[in-house]
């Protein structure tokens, strides 16, 4: 009598475990991270002192709780949220970079100069189409001075970024740290040593969008973590390291700091792969603007100073720069239209000849056709990430479902579930109850 109710309570106990798992379960449906969890049920065998033998069906046990993920498919969802994550972060650059070098109309600036030159050189002595010339430098000064500018606000907005990103690294090891450590004290099977379990995959996807890592995952579930294939490593047990970021011109260097040892290290995926890409983009761009905004000046003032003004005299300079070491902040030198070198020496007031050597090195030195190939230089690589970027969008979203295909939460699958451990709770609290009127029955025969 006494085995009858013990395998009816051995069924009530451990199908309450089970109905509690599945609950649980249907709570969490849609919760990042979560994975979902089966109880494992194993038949309680008991041994027969006299024959030495195990007998079969003396109850149920619960022996641990299994979560029903997959390292491999983990694994590769992070690969894809660190392509597309790199991808991503590169290509807001590029769209920075279109924004400086189109959204001052400095290209338009650049011709509207010459073509007034042009005009001009048709009527040299003309005062009010000087005065035009003379704001058209003004304008494509300024439109030079704000290119720059805002390429380099775009810099010091990247260093922003990327000094961030390397925080939330740098956090998101400290928290790993600690649930490799909770994994470490609580066991393998248990509710706690799964919740601990969906913290460190949440924690390593997130880190995967930030730089690529390579995990290796113990017989505890703590995770160890290199960065990239064969880089420094960032966590392993309950110790972390610390990232740190520096950039020197287009050079990005990131070094990971683990105990005393430093070691510099280059992702090749994530986000932080994508500011460093964009780090190297936007120092180019500003070094070919640059390049062309000193020859631009140069030739010009050199022309000016060749020619001569209406008054007969020499040309005076036409642009000034404050600090060559920054070029496109260009400044008009020049107040008076009249001063504009329009003729060539000896050719008197009505020569345009100086004009005409203008012209020329407009030809010879292809400035807005330089101007141009960085425009349509950066366009085409941004729109190549944005085709990468639909291909990788792909890639990653095949991959969140394969995982979520074994790990999700399936409401039919968890109500089917749910109604067995409520039949399977049910029959044994009736085996209790049958147990229970037997006995009853025995003791009013006495």
């Amino acid at each position: 009598m006494s085995d009858l109710l013990s395998i009816g309570a051995s069924g009530v106990r451990a199908y309450q475990s089970a109905l509690t798992t599945t609950g649980d379960n249907i709570a969490n449906t849609g919760v990042a991270g979560y994975t979902r969890r089966t109880s494992v049920l194993a038949e309680v065998t008991a041994v027969n002192g006299v024959a030495g033998r195990n007998l079969q069906g003396s109850g149920v046990t619960v022996t641990g709780i299994a979560r029903q993920g997959d390292i491999y498919r983990a694994a590769a969802v992070r690969t894809a949220g660190a392509d597309l994550a790199r991808t991503e972060a590169g290509a807001v650059w590029l769209e920075r970079i279109e924004t400086s070098l189109t959204g001052s109309d400095l290209g338009a600036r650049l011709t509207s100069f010459f073509g007034t030159a042009r005009q001009l050189a048709a009527d040299p002595t003309s005062e009010p189409q000087r005065a035009v010339l003379l704001e058209n430098a003004k304008a494509l000064a300024g439109a030079f001075t704000t290119t720059g500018r805002t390429l380099d606000q775009s810099m010091a907005e990247l260093d922003t970024e990327a000094s961030q990103a390397v925080g939330e690294l740098n956090s998101l090891a400290e928290a790993l740290a600690q649930a490799n450590d909770g994994l470490g004290r609580v066991g393998v099977g248990g509710a706690a040593a799964a919740q601990l379990a969906d913290r460190r995959d949440l924690i390593l996807e997130q880190m995967s969008a930030l730089s690529d890592i390579n995990v290796a995952i113990d017989t505890l579930g703590r995770a160890t973590v290199t960065m990239g294939a064969t880089g420094p490593t960032l966590v392993r047990g309950s110790d972390a390291g610390r990232v740190s970021y520096a950039r020197a011109g287009g050079a990005v260097t990131l070094t990971l700091q683990n105990g005393g040892a430093f070691q510099a290290f280059t992702p090749v995926g994530g986000s932080l792969a994508g500011l460093t890409e964009g780090a190297g983009r936007i120092f180019d761009t500003r070094a070919s603007l640059n390049a062309l905004a000193l020859d631009f000046v140069d030739e010009v003032n050199a022309i000016q100073a060749g020619g001569r003004d209406l008054a007969g005299l020499a040309g005076q300079p036409l642009f000034s720069l404050a600090d060559r070491a920054n070029p496109t902040a260009i400044q008009v030198s020049l107040t008076d239209p009249r001063g504009i070198a329009a003729a060539a020496v000896g050719g008197g007031v009505r020569d345009s000849g100086n004009l005409q050597l203008l012209e020329n090195m407009r030809e010879a030195h292809g400035w807005e056709a330089g101007l141009t190939r960085l425009v349509t230089g950066n366009a085409a690589a941004l729109e190549q990430r944005k085709l990468v970027a639909g291909a990788q969008i792909a890639i990653r979203d095949g991959a969140v479902t394969a995982r979520d295909r074994l790990s999700g939460v399936d409401l039919d699958n968890e109500a089917v579930e749910l109604m067995r451990f409520q039949q399977a709770y049910q029959a044994s609290s009736r085996v209790i109850q049958v147990a229970r009127d037997i006995m009853q029955t025995l003791l009013e025969i006495r």
